[in-house]
């Protein structure tokens, strides 16, 4: 949510007080302007697309923004630092969370902000059967399979949160795929609501690579996913980008 909601929004209202009309940044994407909306394309660049963390970005900030990396390549882009003479020209990637400095250590994030929300619980089976006790779901995500703290003789994965009644539910590697799932909050991009099912590519996270889906329109901001092959670890939290080829659709939040 920080794209659309702190970056982009506070940005744009500076570069408005300040007198200007556009703001760049350096996201690896692009925007044309089709059939009087804004669409947002992947970056030309595959590896380093991050069209997928601007699916929330409204058609206002889309036409005060530029994305000039986006027709670019990151070795383009790098040669182009050295001849100028920029420091970060051989700057390591990062992926990590911006607020979560030096050891990457998100737990102790959580630790000390928020210590009050962090409740222990049971580790259980799909069957309800207790494992093991969690300090708390804040800890674990789908799919993860090291560090559970469960000596169960097979290999278990963490197939579910259940937030409501505080567990961590495991399971084998076949009980984490879905086939079908609810999106909620779409913002729609490149085209507007749908009033019939669509074809489209979902993407699940941000390195996964679209699959082939029918999106079924519930309201205008809600749709079911219903993919054409399971696939792994669909998780509530995460967001699901829509995409037909380089145009970014929209997108939501899966739940």
């Amino acid at each position: 949510r920080c794209n659309p909601s702190l970056k982009l929004a506070r940005l744009l209202s500076e570069a408005d007080r300040m007198g200007c009309s556009t703001l760049a940044t350096g996201h690896y994407a692009r925007v044309e302007s089709r059939e009087g909306r804004q669409a947002l394309l992947r970056g030309i660049d595959g590896g380093k697309d991050q069209s997928y963390f601007l699916f929330g970005l409204s058609q206002e900030q889309l036409a005060a923004s530029c994305f000039p990396l986006g027709a670019l390549h990151k070795s383009e882009v790098r040669a182009l630092a050295e001849r100028i003479g920029l420091h970060v020209q051989d700057k390591s990637e990062s992926q990590e969370i911006c607020f979560v400095p030096g050891d990457k250590d998100y737990v102790r994030v959580l630790r000390e902000r928020c210590p009050e929300k962090l409740i222990p619980g049971d580790i259980v089976d799909v069957d309800g059967k207790i494992l093991g006790r969690h300090e708390s779901i804040a800890f674990y995500t789908l799919g993860q399979r090291r560090g559970l703290g469960v000596a169960a003789g097979k290999p278990l994965y963490v197939v579910s949160l259940d937030p409501v009644n505080n567990r961590v539910v495991l399971g084998p590697a076949e009980a984490l795929y879905a086939d079908e799932f609810l999106v909620r909050e779409v913002n729609w991009v490149s085209i507007g609501p749908l009033s019939e099912p669509l074809r489209a590519g979902a993407q699940i996270r941000y390195r996964h690579k679209p699959a082939a889906a029918e999106l079924v329109p519930l309201d205008s901001h809600t749709v079911r996913v219903r993919m054409d092959q399971p696939q792994r670890a669909v998780t509530p939290g995460q967001a699901a980008v829509f995409y037909q080829g380089d145009a970014l659709l929209g997108g939501g939040w899966i739940v």
